[in-house]
């Protein structure tokens, strides 16, 4: 069984999977990662030169190939868990915990960042609620749902390990 770290950008997947993996002495994965190293180029040249579509079959082809492991804390990209195909794969091997922000916070969180193509808006915060409104359904079928906001790293890995 894995750990899957979901959830919208800016909610900690990376940092708190890393901790969580550390602390449990098992590897850690990034899916974005390894489509990087898949591809030779940055999620951003992805998405500006074969568009969002290509990026997600790459993404499913990745998550095929993670899904094998076994006692991995693997982090997913925000939008993986909207494929059905990329859900049922995760969840036929691991525990599915979602992690959540309100928009706000997750702007304030990303609003330096920009290697987010999905935010290369003119309304970031806009974009954000809208794609958090659309991906709710998906992100409700984790098996738990942890809040980020006002809680440290080490606080959100304690929660994950008392719902294991």
């Amino acid at each position: 069984m894995n750990i899957i770290i979901a959830g919208f950008m800016g909610t900690g997947k990376t940092v708190v999977g890393q901790f969580l993996a550390k602390k449990l002495g098992w590897p850690y994965v990034d899916t974005d990662a390894l489509i990087v190293k898949k591809e030779g180029r940055e999620i951003n040249d992805i998405f500006a030169n074969s568009g969002e579509d290509y990026f997600r079959n790459v993404e499913t082809s990745v998550i095929k190939n993670v899904v094998k492991k076994n006692k991995h804390v693997i982090a997913i990209g925000g939008g993986a868990i909207i494929r059905d195909e990329n859900y049922n794969m995760l969840k036929s091997n691991g525990k599915i915990f979602c992690l959540t922000a309100t928009p706000d916070v997750i702007y304030d969180r990303l609003k330096q960042d920009n290697s987010r193509p999905l935010l290369k808006v003119d309304d970031p915060l806009a974009k954000i609620k809208h794609l958090l409104e659309a991906r709710d359904p998906y992100y409700k079928k984790a098996d738990y749902q942890i809040d980020t906001v006002g809680k440290s790293v080490e606080e959100i890995v304690l929660e994950i390990e008392g719902r294991l």
